[in-house]
C-alpha cells in the first residue's frame, strides 16, 4: 500500500493527483474553505494574533486547499471575524505549507511553501483532510487460529491468508476492534483494518505543534460500530474500483476515529472534540437552512444566492456522502472551549 501511493510511480506522487479521480469537500464547494477560514481566525484569537501564523497542510494533493485559503485570507470582503481585531491584519502574518511527496506544482502561489517533511514548531493550523484514509495499513482476517495477516498480489489483488498478526497488532485489534461487538463479528473471515499506523501517524502530526490546533477531517467509524468486513477500497477516475495496489488507483480505508483521537491525545495532553461534519459546519456558522421565503419578496438575487450557498452546506452535510466525515480538532497548548462543537 505504502510502495502503490507514495513509491516513484505512486498514485499520489506521479499523474495529475487525486483531484482528478474523486471529489473531496475541498474541491466540493468554497462552503468548505469559508468554514476553515472562519476556524482560523479562531486559532489566531486564541493564539493572541501570533506575529506568523502557520497553517499545514498534510496531504496537500496539488495545494487545492491551499490555494482556496490563500485567497480567502487576501478577500477583504472576507466573513468578518466577530472577535477584536488583530494589530497586523491576517494576511501579513500567515505562513501557508503544503506538506506532500508529489513535486511543487509549477502553478502553485509563490507564497505557499511545499514539502515532503512535517515542519517542527508549528504555532497555528495544522490540517489533514482526507490524510489519515491514505496513510498505509495491514489488513487481518479472522481465522479459526484468530487475527492474521491478509497478503495480497501488488499486480493482480489476489488475496492469501498469511501469518498470525505480531504482538503490537494484536494489542490494537483487542483494544480497538473487539470481535464481540455484535454477532457478526465474530464469524470467521470477518476483516480488521489495523489503524496502528494511522495512530501514529496523527499522534506524530501533533507532535510537531507547539500551540494551535490539530485538524483531521475524514471517513471513520468508532469502536462500536467498527464495519464486519472492513472498507478498504479503490478509486480512479471517479469510480469505485477494486483496490489492487499496483500505484494505478487510490487505496483507502475508513478510520479509527476515536483510537486516532486517544493516541493525539496523549501527545496534546489534552481533551480533543470528535463531531460529524454537519455538527462542524454548523458550530461554524454553516448550518445549511434554507433562507426565509421573505427574502424572496425584499431581495430575489439574495435569495438565489442564499439558497445556492445553502444548497452547497446541504451537500457538505449529507450523511450519505460528505457528510460522513468526522472532524477531529485537537487543541494543544490552548484552550480547548473555543474549538468544542457548541
Amino acid at each position: 500500500m505504502d510502495r502503490a501511493l507514495y513509491g516513484p510511480t505512486g498514485f499520489f506522487v506521479s499523474g495529475a493527483g487525486p483531484a482528478a479521480h474523486f471529489r473531496t469537500s475541498v474541491h466540493a464547494t468554497p462552503a468548505f474553505t469559508s468554514a476553515l477560514f472562519r476556524l482560523l481566525t479562531q486559532v489566531d484569537a486564541a493564539l493572541g494574533h501570533p506575529a506568523v501564523l502557520a497553517v499545514v497542510d498534510v496531504g496537500a494533493g496539488r495545494g487545492e486547499l491551499l490555494r482556496a485559503l490563500l485567497e480567502a485570507v487576501a478577500r477583504p470582503s472576507a466573513p468578518a471575524d466577530p472577535m477584536p481585531a488583530a494589530p497586523v491584519p491576517l494576511a501579513d502574518r500567515v505562513r501557508l505549507t503544503a506538506v506532500e511527496k508529489a513535486p511543487r506544482p509549477e502553478d502553485l502561489p509563490g507564497r505557499i511553501e511545499w514539502s515532503d517533511h512535517l515542519p517542527h514548531g508549528i504555532t497555528g493550523l495544522l490540517l489533514a483532510t482526507e490524510w489519515l484514509d491514505n496513510v498505509p495499513l495491514d489488513i487481518a482476517v479472522s481465522t479459526d487460529g484468530g487475527w492474521r495477516y491478509l497478503l495480497v498480489d501488488p499486480a493482480t489483488g489476489e488475496e492469501t491468508v498469511g501469518e498470525p498478526v505480531d504482538a503490537a497488532d494484536a494489542d490494537w485489534l483487542d483494544r480497538w476492534w473487539p470481535t464481540s461487538t455484535g454477532s457478526a463479528s465474530r464469524a470467521v473471515g470477518g476483516r480488521a483494518e489495523i489503524g496502528r499506523t494511522r495512530d501514529e501517524a496523527w499522534a506524530d502530526a501533533v507532535r510537531h505543534v507547539d500551540r494551535g490546533l490539530a485538524l483531521a477531517v475524514d471517513y471513520g467509524h468508532l469502536r462500536d460500530g467498527r464495519p464486519w468486513h472492513g472498507t478498504l477500497t479503490g478509486y480512479r477516475h471517479g469510480r469505485q474500483v477494486p483496490p489492487v495496489p499496483d500505484g494505478s488507483t487510490d487505496v483507502t480505508a475508513h478510520v479509527a476515529m476515536d483510537s486516532v483521537a486517544s493516541a493525539g491525545e496523549r501527545v496534546a495532553r489534552c481533551a480533543y472534540s470528535l463531531v460529524s461534519q454537519r455538527e462542524a459546519l454548523r458550530a461554524l456558522g454553516a448550518d445549511g437552512g434554507r433562507p426565509p421565503l421573505g427574502l424572496a419578496a425584499r431581495d430575489p438575487a439574495g435569495y438565489v444566492r442564499a439558497l445556492a450557498a445553502a444548497s452547497a452546506v446541504a451537500e457538505l452535510a449529507d450523511p450519505t456522502g460528505l457528510g460522513g466525515h468526522w472532524w477531529l480538532r485537537q487543541p494543544v497548548g490552548v484552550d480547548p472551549t473555543p474549538f468544542m462543537a457548541r
